[in-house]
């Protein structure tokens, strides 16, 4: 059995009743519906081909997860954190105090979309900041860096249920450590932002935190906390959160860049992270308070 999640600011009883159409004529075999949050988020039950009821159900102005009925609360969450947890990428952030934010952004925006190698886009970006002091860092975390909406209810709810939450960046300690601490998170992984002298010497402590150490982390994670894959979340929007997202039982890309959103086994375009709760079976009033 499925379950395919519905998720939105205000959900009417037409598009629901239009979703279970959408899935009896594609063949689903949808056979009940139960809501997790009247009006926001409304499962329905169907009883095969998850790929058809992904495909029928998204692109309709709603969030959707389709995902198995069973084993919906993850144990473990991996997540990253720029333009996830918080609302920018702070490396471009931290170039408009240089003034070359637009430089730096475009590099960034084509290695999450995969088109760079990401350490080598991580070093070339870097290196541009070579000079800038380091006091920048604290004023960039104070000025620019906000919590993303949904991010603290996210965690401290499956903190609540036992799980472990994880927050793997390719993003920077300086910015991440404050972040993992307010949002709530478990551990913290990320790069090394070098300074000598009070000022960025335009280098990045190796081994650099990609792609293959996010992977790296579920499945240590995994392993030392005796889960199944099906245990598992991770959420991100970059190409180097990929590996991880494709390798969770259930992976989430966040408002993401289109080779991401397409190869992730559920996408959330319009909601905040919330949304991670109500695909996971757990109403409004069953929140950790933030």
């Amino acid at each position: 059995m499925f379950t395919a999640t519905l998720i939105a600011a205000s959900l009417s009883k037409g598009e629901v009743s239009a979703a279970r159409d959408r899935l009896d004529a594609a063949g689903c075999l949808p056979v009940a519906e139960a809501w997790v949050e009247q009006g926001e988020a409304i499962d329905l039950q169907f009883g095969r081909d998850p790929t058809a009821a992904r495909r029928v159900l998204e692109g309709q102005g709603y969030d959707v997860v389709v995902q198995p009925a069973e084993h919906r609360r993850k144990m473990l969450l991996v997540a990253d954190m720029d333009s996830t947890m918080i609302t920018v990428e702070c490396l471009d952030e931290l170039a408009d105090y240089a003034g070359i934010k637009a430089k730096i952004a475009a590099v960034t925006d084509a290695a999450m979309r995969g088109e760079l190698d990401f350490g080598e886009a991580l070093d070339a970006r870097v290196a541009l900041l070579k000079g800038m002091d380091e006091s920048v860092i604290d004023r960039c975390l104070a000025e620019r860096v906000r919590i993303m909406p949904g991010a603290r209810e996210l965690v401290r709810t499956m903190r609540g249920w036992g799980a472990t939450t994880i927050l793997v960046s390719g993003g920077f300690t300086r910015f991440a450590e404050p972040m993992a601490k307010e949002i709530g998170f478990d551990r913290v992984i990320a790069n090394v932002l070098e300074v000598a002298d009070g000022k960025l010497t335009g280098t990045v402590a190796k081994p650099i935190v990609d792609a293959a150490t996010k992977l790296a982390t579920l499945s240590e994670a995994a392993l030392d906390l005796g889960l199944p894959r099906e245990a598992t979340m991770a959420v991100g929007d970059g190409a180097n959160d990929l590996a991880m997202i494709t390798q969770a039982g259930l992976g989430v890309a966040y408002h993401a860049k289109p080779i991401v959103a397409e190869a992730a086994g559920a996408r959330i375009d319009h909601g905040d992270l919330t949304a991670l709760l109500f695909a996971q079976e757990c109403p409004l009033r069953e929140w950790s308070a933030v």
